[in-house]
């Protein structure tokens, strides 16, 4: 869980920015809900190395250095991330919009050793790139895993293979061996539905419809990402953002997925509505549970789907889901969520935080685009 540059900054960064970014994770308590890594992504880097083949913070955008700006996030008891590329550029600068060609390709096991030096936690390896093979992907990937393994300090192993890329092999391959996390789909968006299956751009419901049945190769310290969260983001490459609604049905299905929760807003400006869904601790709970299970679907009717997450206590988490325009009841049974058979269920509503009991059924009144999240215990 953490916090990332992009969704909300792209290039426009510099070391204020993830300065106060990090006050900011404290003093809203979305550090002390879980969010511990600040991760800085593209354009932190100046265009070019050094003369020893170093990388180097701009030092326009981070005079003080990155290690200094590690330094700082730590002391606000947060760790710290970084972004690079296993090609020769990354996104911003084959897109033009950033001078250079400062990736990997080539320094591997130099930049780990750097990365290392930093103090860095986390690191995002973004393909970005329209060639090469499955098989030059994986050599690549796995050239920075060795070469981070090899420095022996822990980093946190985040990549994505569909930046660029026309096959898209994030949600074609099993990366489980390679990473620790790693982007099953094209880059989400503040939006509901793009209508695009696994191009971009993505919204909430197409990245769902591509994680679905991703289920069997996510565990405890390898988890298919469905790329960052866009709770809180607004007016984004013309995109208005989503609703509050959209937004709790948006974090209850990332964490229903097991997902890596890696917020993409202004924390600086963050309205208390939006605080509050991002620090849900219900909801964190479930993401973060420890047996790592990915939920999966049960009951598809068209617009309504029943979504159960098994828990590591013996409940289910059950998502009553509405991707439709309109308000639907949907309805589900203990039975089907997986529980035993019981005399009486407890079901708590983790976004009402209310509590009820049933003798097996479970319906719920859903609103259009969005989630009824219940967390459901047999009780004898």
């Amino acid at each position: 869980m953490g916090w990332n540059s992009w969704n909300s900054f792209g290039c426009d960064i510099d070391e204020r920015l993830i300065r106060d970014t990090a006050d900011a994770l404290v003093g809203s308590g979305m550090r002390d809900a879980g969010y511990q890594y600040v991760v800085v992504d593209d354009c932190w880097f100046d265009p070019q190395r050094d003369p020893q083949g170093n990388l180097r913070a701009n030092p326009e955008r981070f005079p003080s250095g990155i290690r200094a700006l590690a330094d700082y996030v730590h002391s606000r008891g947060l760790k710290f991330g970084i972004y690079q590329v296993p090609t020769e550029k990354t996104c911003a600068q084959r897109g033009g919009t950033y001078p250079g060609a400062t990736g990997s390709l080539g320094h591997e096991e130099q930049d780990a050793r750097t990365f290392a030096e930093w103090g860095v936690d986390y690191l995002k390896y973004d393909w970005c790139s329209p060639e090469g093979t499955l098989e030059d992907q994986i050599a690549a990937f796995t050239k920075m895993r060795d070469a981070l393994a090899a420095t022996g300090r822990p980093i946190v192993y985040s990549i994505n293979s569909n930046s660029y890329h026309p096959d898209k092999n994030g949600a074609t391959h099993d990366w489980s061996p390679v990473a620790n996390m790693w982007r099953t789909t094209e880059d989400i968006k503040p939006v509901w539905d793009s209508g695009n299956e696994n191009e971009y751009p993505m919204g909430v419901v197409n990245i769902i419809d591509v994680n679905r049945g991703l289920a069997a190769q996510a565990r405890p310290g390898h988890w298919n990402d469905p790329d960052m969260l866009e709770v809180g983001v607004y007016d984004v490459e013309g995109f208005k953002g989503l609703t509050d609604t959209e937004a709790r049905a948006h974090l209850s299905m990332w964490a229903l997925m097991a997902s890596p929760l890696i917020a993409g807003n202004n924390v600086t400006r963050m309205p208390d509505g939006i605080r509050d869904i991002l620090t849900n601790r219900e909801v964190v709970a479930v993401d973060q549970d420890p047996a790592g299970a990915q939920g999966v679907p049960v009951r598809d009717h068209g617009d309504r789907e029943v979504w159960v997450k098994n828990m590591a206590d013996g409940s289910r988490v059950v998502a009553l889901f509405n991707r439709g325009e309109r308000p639907a009841g949907i309805r589900t049974t203990a039975r089907e969520a997986g529980l035993p058979k019981a005399s009486e269920y407890q079901v708590r509503d983790l976004w009402a935080h209310e509590t009820s009991t049933t003798d097996g059924e479970i319906r719920a009144e859903v609103p259009a685009h969005g989630v009824v999240l219940l967390r459901v215990s047999a009780q004898g």
